[in-house]
């Protein structure tokens, strides 16, 4: 029986029934506009973090390295504020300045049901999506009584247990889930530690961790998460969730500073109701409250006698009013959004418990109105929104503060030629106000922020189309942002390093699958971009845009028969020829690496996967060494590069009831 898919890029996954587990292909759907990457939860078994599962089966995200976990990452070239992250419609912003906690770390895989990535400015939902959203969408209780218990063993000490219960009735559901993981200190290619890459490469013998803790743990997590859905009738649903993390003792081999801990907790509330009156076809309201506790510290280091600690908080609060209404033969949203971001650190040591502020306290407030309106005109589809955006920014430290207004809007129109042939354009601008670290940010009694920065406008434009012929399908993106008054970091500076400048990115993606047999299929994708900024900084000649990836390519082989399943996937990159050398970029070699995987449900209710990562264990490295973060110097005088783990092999069974 032949298979339908619709898909870009894929991967084999289990899928858990309650009686008999069975074996099937996850869909990662992929329309003009977006993709939806499912079932991440049973197809990530290899580890906890969301942003290698992403950059795995996605060329056009890329991977930052920052330890054995809690990793970021880029999509376009854009990462930070650039890209807009929610979970369950609940954001969350890391308390670390050096990106130790990105939004993504603060979720695990075994958490997740799917994961869908707006790539562009088309988003008027949520404040701040300048260049790509990617919203996170956890799992759901469900009817009746189920569950899944994981037991996941891996290379250089890996091991992860998690349990999920869900259950209830009609009217009222519940779902627990709880997780914890650990793991040495991978090793490389060459078979260094990070330890050892840091023993190795740094030009500061005092910033080597200290023969007390070069053997320790990379790090130790536990989360737990709850969620309780309500039924008022057939119409109206109250969901309730709360989320937590907590992290240990994590190493950031090429930083001054590691994680003591890394502490966050999310709470959401979610009133739905559909069909209340003719202008009432879904009405939506979410309040959600979020906080993160970051202590970053030498201790670990061989200067760990000072003990230098800065301790980072950020909390945000939020809501949104949404409906959705019939106008028009077409479907027109009307909705209102707040949300109130606070940040801030201060430095202390053993002798001094206060020494300065890292960030004094800032608060960013934002009100916005958004508006949307989605109509079928024959084979044509047009959505046209807009967003009006004010915010407040308010520090405690002597520096300005700093007010922003934005009118963002985009065009989006897809026309279907055929049953196997559609066209898809989009024209857009969006904007994103500076954060207190770009603003405010002090290390070392200098103001590494820049307090008058402008808010980043994007206008771009992105052209498409789709094909299908017979088994075989082909999509193909295009796009042009240019980027006004685009924050960059001037590493000639002394103080105010951040500063505004105009700058463009372009590029294009490519992505398809082919369907062999009823059991053989291919999937792959190719990203390419290029960034450049209109003229050099002041000081600086090069005209070179940080963190673009060069081009990366996937291709997958995909075979299921019966209980079995097996997939090999080879990750391609190009070496770094175009990178910001100025601001501490430097060369990154090519490389391919192979990844096979297995998993087969012979016993009843249990799926056993087996796989092996990076089979022919090759030292590479995937992020660059961009000087907007606080590196180490090498002992060749560049920034201290990260290598990725070397050969990676792990089991995991999964028993479902």
């Amino acid at each position: 029986m032949k298979k339908s898919l619709v898909l870009s890029f894929s991967a084999i996954a289990v899928l858990s029934a309650n009686e008999q587990v069975s074996l099937e292909s996850v869909l990662v759907t992929d329309t003009l506009k977006s993709k939806v990457v499912k079932d991440i939860s049973n197809e990530n078994l290899k580890s906890a973090d969301l942003a290698q599962a992403l950059s795995d089966v996605s060329p056009s995200i890329s991977l930052v390295r920052r330890s054995g976990i809690a990793n970021d990452i880029i999509i376009r070239g854009q990462k930070k504020d650039n890209i807009n992250i929610l979970i369950d419609d609940a954001k969350i912003y890391g308390a670390c300045p050096n990106r130790m906690d990105p939004p993504t770390s603060h979720v695990l895989t075994n958490n997740i049901q799917s994961v869908e990535i707006i790539e562009g400015p088309y988003d008027i939902e949520s404040f701040g999506t300048l260049s790509g959203k990617v919203k996170v969408n956890t799992k759901k209780p469900k009817e009746g009584f189920l569950g899944d218990v994981n037991v996941n063993y891996g290379s250089y000490g890996y091991s992860k247990y998690s349990a999920t219960l869900s259950g209830g009735t009609k009217d009222i559901k519940a779902l627990i889930s709880a997780s914890t993981e650990s793991s040495e200190q991978y090793e490389d290619g060459d078979g260094n530690t990070l330890a050892q890459q840091l023993e190795k490469n740094s030009k500061d013998d005092t910033r080597v961790y200290s023969d007390k803790y070069k053997d320790m743990d990379a790090y130790e997590k536990k989360t737990f998460m709850s969620k309780l859905y309500f039924n008022l009738d057939d119409k109206q649903e109250i969901n309730l969730s709360y989320t937590a993390n907590r992290s240990d003792d994590i190493l950031y081999a090429n930083t001054p500073m590691d994680a003591i801990y890394d502490d966050s907790d999310i709470y959401t509330f979610n009133y739905i109701a559909n069909d209340l009156s003719t202008f009432s076809k879904k009405l939506k309201f979410n309040t959600y409250y979020s906080k993160v506790d970051h202590p970053m510290a030498t201790t670990y280091r061989k200067n760990g006698a000072m003990e230098m600690t800065n301790h980072m908080k950020s909390k945000i609060k939020g809501a949104k009013l949404q409906n959705d209404m019939n106008f028009f033969n077409g479907v027109l949203t009307l909705g209102l959004d707040t949300s109130k971001r606070s940040w801030e650190g201060e430095y202390s040591n053993k002798m001094n418990p206060y020494l300065a502020d890292s960030i004094s306290k800032t608060d960013t407030k934002n009100k916005a109105v958004f508006v949307k309106y989605n109509k079928d005109i024959n084979a044509f589809n047009i959505e046209l929104a807009s967003r009006y955006d004010r915010t407040d920014i308010r520090t405690d430290g002597n520096e300005q503060d700093n007010d922003y207004n934005s009118l963002n809007a985009y065009l989006l129109t897809t026309y279907k030629a055929n049953n196997s042939l559609n066209f898809f354009a989009g024209l857009g601008k969006s904007s994103r106000v500076p954060d207190a670290r770009e603003l405010y940010f002090k290390k070392g009694g200098k103001l590494v922020g820049t307090p008058d920065l402008d808010q980043t406008k994007n206008y771009e434009i992105d052209l498409g189309f789709e094909k299908t012929i017979g088994d075989f399908k082909i999509k193909t993106k295009l796009f042009y942002s240019m980027l006004k008054d685009y924050i960059v970091y001037n590493n000639s500076n002394v103080e105010n390093k951040f500063e505004n400048i105009d700058a463009k990115i372009y590029g294009f993606d490519i992505s398809g699958f082919y369907y062999a047999s009823d059991e053989l299929y291919f999937d792959y994708g190719l990203s390419y971009q290029r960034g450049k900024k209109d003229e050099a900084l002041d000081g600086q000649n090069d005209t070179n845009l940080a963190e673009i990836a060069p081009l990366k390519a996937r291709i997958a082989l995909n075979y299921e028969v019966g209980k079995n399943n097996f997939k090999a996937s080879y990750i391609a990159s190009k070496a770094w020829s175009n990178y910001d050398e100025e601001n501490g970029e430097q060369h990154l070699g090519g490389y391919g690496i192979l990844n096979l995987k297995y998993e087969n449900s012979y016993i009843k209710n249990t799926v056993v996967t087996l796989g092996v990562d990076n089979v022919f264990d090759k030292t590479y490295a995937t992020s660059n060494t961009y000087k907007d973060l606080t590196l180490l110097s090498s002992t060749s005088d560049e920034v201290m590069l990260l290598n990725e783990p070397g050969r990676y092999v792990y089991v995991n069974i999964k028993y479902s009831f």
